[in-house]
Formats: structure tokens, sequence, C-alpha cells
């Protein structure tokens, strides 16, 4: 089995607990590790094992990629996965962890249930944004684990966004922005916003205006199979963040969002599923009532 150890913020905890799995894995599986934090390993490892560059395309030959961070770090892998659909595994060193499957205390456990195959993958949907001025850094990878995000920039005023949905006009959301959320990013910013929660495996895709003037503006759930398309008026720059990707674009463009034709695989243990993680995460049900 060939594993790569990827990391997207290079601090202690994520290098502590690379070194960890470095430590206990097995003879019968190769490591490969990324490069930035080939200096904070020892003389005997930086020989031992191979690196590679997370800018570069992935290796085809590779069966997992262990996601060593928090959310943050799932959600830059999937730069690094792309359409590979080679399972990611995210192990938890940060605080909360929603997308994490493991805690770091708990990697020996979850390379053993690997190596005995008791798990399954979840295939998480991912959007796709088309504008036809975004420039090439954008253009690169233009997809969304989490969600889209339009947002006002250097200005006090709502932004007037004009939606539609598969050629019919929905409405225009006077707001400081709009999330159009993943399911799986349903747990994230738009639920901060006051979204819906619903379940990765859920076919739908969430609106949901931020902090919209209307008060009788609620978030709305569509079916993935839905061509969004978004107009703005003005003629000043926006924020566009894809995931943790911010980008500076001007009103003029026009955006389409869409489901990607490709999903990203993420592994879920036995043991776990998407309602336990309700409960221990957002500290659901912690009454004394509820205790049996």
């Amino acid at each position: 089995m060939k594993i790569a150890l990827y990391i997207a913020f290079h601090n202690k905890s994520s290098v502590d607990c690379c070194r960890e799995i470095i430590s206990i894995i097995s003879e019968n599986n190769k490591l490969i590790i990324d490069s930035k934090i080939k200096n904070e390993l020892s003389d005997e490892a930086q020989e031992k094992f191979t690196f590679f560059d997370s800018k570069k395309p992935i290796d085809d030959s590779i069966n997992f990629v262990f996601a060593i961070g928090g959310d943050g770090t799932i959600l830059r892998s999937i730069t690094y996965v792309k359409d590979s659909n080679i399972p990611v595994l995210g192990i938890n060193t940060g605080r909360l962890g929603f997308l994490t499957s493991v805690q770091k205390e708990n990697i020996k456990e979850a390379i053993s249930n690997i190596n005995e195959n008791k798990f399954s993958i979840i295939k998480r949907t991912l959007l796709e944004v088309k504008s036809n001025s975004l420039n090439d850094a954008f253009s690169d990878y233009p997809f969304a684990l989490n969600e889209i995000t339009i947002q006002r920039k250097d200005t006090t005023s709502l932004l007037n966004i004009s939606c539609s949905i598969n050629e019919n006009y929905l409405t225009n959301y006077w707001s400081d922005g709009l999330i159009i959320s993943t399911p799986t990013g349903s747990t994230g910013y738009s639920l901060s916003n006051g979204g819906s929660i619903v379940s990765p495996e859920s076919n739908v895709i969430l609106l949901n205006p931020i902090a919209p003037h209307n008060i009788s503006m609620r978030s709305l759930i569509i079916p993935d199979n839905s061509k969004i398309k978004i107009d703005i008026e003005g003629d000043s720059d926006i924020n566009l963040s894809v995931d943790s990707r911010m980008y500076s674009v001007n009103c003029s463009d026009q955006f389409k969002i869409s489901k990607a034709d490709f999903t990203v695989s993420t592994i879920k243990f036995d043991t776990d599923n998407f309602y336990k993680r309700l409960r221990e995460k957002l500290f659901w049900g912690q009454d004394m009532r509820n205790k049996i």
C-alpha cells in the first residue's frame, strides 16, 4: 500500500503527527511525504523516504492520501488529488475538524483499519465556477469541496446579486454576499450563516445569502443538477472565494456555477457516521436528560 502524507500548514502539531505515522507505519506500506516538511525530519528519514511536491500532478500509483491538519487541510488537499479519485483520510491535529475522520491520538487504529479494509468511501460532490474573465491561476482548478462565496469588497454597500436557476430567474439578493454550498460545506461557512445541515450523500446545492436586507430571504436547497447563473450590478471589484482560495474579480463578470463532473473520495470508518459526528462536533444532546 502506498500512502502520501499531505500537509497544507507547516506547524508543529502536523509535523509531530507525520513523525508518529512514520514511526508506526508497517513495512508493508510505502510512504511518500510532502516536501514542505522534509527539513523537519531526521537525516535517516530524508534518505529513506520519497518526497513529493503537492503543486505537481499526483502519482496515480498512490492508494491513499493522508491529509494532516484540520478541515482547511482537507480543502487544500483537493487541489493535489484533483480528479484522481484517490481516497483522502483526514487526520485532525487542529480544532473542530468536522471533515477529518481521525483524531491524532487514534492514528495507529486508523492505519490498522485501513490495512484490514474496515472502511468505506464517501463520494463528495464538488462545485465548478466558470467566468470568461477569471485569471489563469483560478481557472487551473475552479472547483470547491465546501462552497463558492461571493462577497463585497472594500465597501459597506450591499451587493445586488441577480440569481437564475436553469435559466429561470429566482431573485435579486440585496445582501453582503451569497454562499453556494455543497452538502459537505453545509457544516462550514453556510452553517455559521444560519444555513441548513444536510448529509454529505445528499444530491443538493444550498444557496444562502449573507446578511440579506430582506429578512424573509432564507437558505434555499435545490437539486445538484441545477445550473446557477449569477450577475452582479455595478462595476467595482468583489471577492470570490472557492473554498479557502480567494480571488478579486469585477462585478461585470457573469458567474456560472454547477456540479463538477467528478467527485472527491474520503474515507469513513465503520465505527463512524455523519450523525455521530454531528453530536460530537456540535455538542448535540449534551443535556443530562439524555443520559441513559
